[in-house]
């Protein structure tokens, strides 16, 4: 079954989140990951403090949870953290 991740994100650093940008694809490659889509977001209802989101999508969960937990990810978090304010959710 297929499975998302949402990020809910707020950009910090500009420069960052573009270094962090350009690294992620390749680490979603080994997992069949890709980029649903990403913009900012209009809030219609309920509060909601990130100003974007982004949404992933892999074939299973498992492929998900493998893809944030791998070694190749997890080195980028540090980027990623100073990059932008964010919170991320496995569904499905």
């Amino acid at each position: 079954m297929t499975a998302y991740i949402i990020v809910g994100l707020t950009p910090k650093d500009e420069e960052k989140i573009q270094e962090y940008g350009a690294q992620v694809p390749p680490t979603l490659a080994k997992y069949k990951g890709e980029i649903l889509i990403k913009g900012p977001v209009e809030q219609l209802h309920g509060q909601f403090d990130f100003k974007a989101q982004v949404i992933l999508t892999f074939p299973t969960r498992k492929d998900a949870y493998n893809w944030y937990h791998s070694e190749d990810y997890q080195v980028l978090i540090s980027t990623r953290n100073q990059g932008m304010d964010s919170q991320f959710q496995l569904i499905g």
